[in-house]
């Protein structure tokens, strides 16, 4: 490794180890957060609790609210544990490539401790990022069948109102 294009991506691709690891540990931390917060609505929408259905809530809060409108509320909603899921076992991988150089030149000079280190690092941090992972993703698909499913009633519900406000102007017109 004297080639200096080889040296110098070496040396850039070690400053980016503890970035990711922050990262990691932000997004491990998130999912248990995203976690308990689906696990409290979970809660709210079985007791029935207008705190548990969003776009219910928000569309009592503002009745000129569209379905459109209400469905780009759901979208942002799950925009973070969207981008966790995704974003984390790519961190992982990272983390994962990141201390193999050096767990492979500490390898090469014989220093087994060194070795071992580098890659306790390389696998705690990918099990983290698919831990955090997988939370998101449970997280994200039972709130976006929440959604379509609360979105699905209040389509109903409006058509149901234009329905009967459309037979209303008829029989006043007659």
């Amino acid at each position: 490794m004297n080639n200096p294009i080889e040296v110098a991506m070496y040396d850039v691709s070690q400053i980016f180890l503890y970035p990711v690891l922050i990262a990691i540990a932000l997004l491990f931390a998130h999912a248990f957060y995203a976690l308990g917060a689906f696990g409290w609505q979970a809660l709210q929408r079985k007791r029935g609790l207008a705190a548990g259905f969003e776009l219910h809530s928000a569309l009592a809060a503002d009745a000129s609210l569209t379905p459109v409108e209400l469905e780009t509320l759901a979208v942002k909603r799950l925009e973070v544990a969207r981008i966790a899921t995704r974003v984390a076992p790519m961190l992982g991988l990272v983390a994962t490539m990141i201390p193999m150089g050096p767990a492979l030149k500490a390898l090469a000079d014989g220093q087994l401790a060194d070795v071992s280190r580098s890659l306790m690092v390389a696998f705690s941090a990918v099990i983290l990022a698919l831990l955090a992972a997988a939370i998101s993703f449970t997280v994200v698909n039972v709130r976006k069948r929440w959604y379509a499913s609360d979105l699905a009633a209040i389509e109903h519900r409006m058509a149901e109102r234009d329905s009967a406000a459309a037979e209303l102007a008829r029989e006043v017109a007659a």
